[in-house]
């Protein structure tokens, strides 16, 4: 990944994303026991706050360090420590393998390979009875930046997900749906695709 871009596009402002959770993932993953969560692409750890104050132990994973400063800064005593804090590129370096019983990635650009290997590796994160939890824009939003040099179909979609998860998976949800939330400024996304699943064995 372009670590030098996410790192510029956060130091561009002084606050990026609007500091509440993603909807998708405070309406899929409110009802679920706290236990230990993967946070990929946390950005500026709105949503490792909001796991970390429902007694989730979280790691929250991104390539920009000016990002997880800015994370941690915001971090308030006792949910600091639930969360940690990790600079890697997890499209590269696998994080541990049924170390999480929550995989969440919430518009995390996952570029599509011939051999799924950083995908494979996210779902092998998931420990036995957890769940996996895929967030991303609806490739009709998505199609719309396709002048910016931006190909959707470079990157995955819930559909092309479910199909590789096999008999140790149980799809709970995939489906397209409306944002809850206010798209990001200078976007017009108005629905998102969500992946829910839960490891079986």
């Amino acid at each position: 990944m372009d670590v030098q871009r996410w790192d510029d596009m956060y130091r561009s402002r002084d606050q990026v994303f609007s500091g509440n959770p993603n909807g998708v993932l405070v309406a899929e993953a409110d009802g679920l026991p706290p236990g230990r969560a993967l946070d990929v692409g946390c950005g500026e750890g709105a949503d490792a706050r909001w796991l970390a104050r429902r007694g989730w132990q979280v790691t929250a994973v991104d390539v920009s360090e000016v990002a997880l400063r800015r994370a941690a800064a915001t971090a308030t005593a006792g949910i600091g420590e639930r969360v940690t804090w990790t600079r890697a590129d997890l499209t590269a370096t696998p994080p541990p393998a049924g170390a999480f019983d929550l995989v969440s990635s919430q518009y995390f650009p996952l570029r599509r390979r011939p051999d799924h290997a950083a995908l494979r590796g996210l779902l092998a994160a998931v420990a036995p009875g957890g769940t996996l939890l895929f967030a991303t824009h609806s490739p009709a939003d998505l199609a719309q930046h396709q002048e910016e040099g931006f190909d959707p179909a470079d990157y995955y979609q819930p559909d092309d997900i479910a199909p590789l998860l096999g008999p140790a998976w149980q799809v709970l949800i995939n489906e397209s749906r409306p944002r809850t939330a206010q798209a990001p400024a200078g976007t017009h996304h108005t629905h998102d695709t969500v992946l829910r699943a839960r490891r079986l064995t």
